[in-house]
């Protein structure tokens, strides 16, 4: 073979080894940045609000830190594709004279709102078979039907549904609603 063939064809080589390298580098650094790390989960049925150390509400409104918030939206800018969302606290009072329970937020006066984008890839684990039919919950009353995007973007409109909110890097990842009877 000629020499300078020879070169061609290593240098060929060579880069289309580096190129190779490079794709693999960035498959994994995609693969990574899409799959968020197992946070711990508050309880579902908690009584007390969430705190966030930290956070100046004092600022405009913006993302939590990275975690899984109890909590539910108040408001969808479809636009924008953001959500806002407040924590909450299951809550034991009587109606009627009977001893009930449901899920309250801080209140109106109360500034404790968060802002963040919904990743396109957010997933909804419904509680109510994504339909509003069947109950799908774990044990622990979480959501356990995986739904598509028409139902993530339909929860997200309806608003104050109580769910774990999951935000990891400024974006919410995955809502699992919390059966409410």
């Amino acid at each position: 073979m000629h020499r300078s063939v020879r070169r061609a064809v290593t240098a060929v080589t060579a880069g289309a080894a580096a190129v190779a390298a490079s794709l693999a580098i960035l498959a994994a650094g995609t693969a990574e940045a899409a799959a968020a790390p197992r946070f711990p989960a508050p309880e579902p049925y908690g009584t007390n609000i969430q705190d966030d150390p930290g956070h100046d509400f004092s600022k405009a409104i913006h993302s939590r830190r990275d975690g899984i918030l109890r909590g539910w939206v108040t408001y969808y800018d479809a636009k924008h594709g953001t959500a806002e969302y407040k924590p909450i606290a299951w809550t034991i009072g009587k109606k009627g004279g009977k001893v009930t329970g449901y899920f309250a937020d801080p209140g109106e006066y109360v500034v404790m709102n968060y802002r963040s984008h919904v990743s396109p890839k957010a997933e909804l684990y419904s509680a109510r078979n994504c339909d509003g039919g069947k109950v799908t919950v774990n044990s622990r009353g979480l959501g356990t039907k995986r739904c598509g995007k028409a139902a993530l973007t339909a929860h997200l409109k309806a608003g104050k549904r109580p769910a774990l909110i999951t935000v990891h890097r400024g974006e919410i990842v995955r809502i699992q609603e919390i059966f409410v009877p």
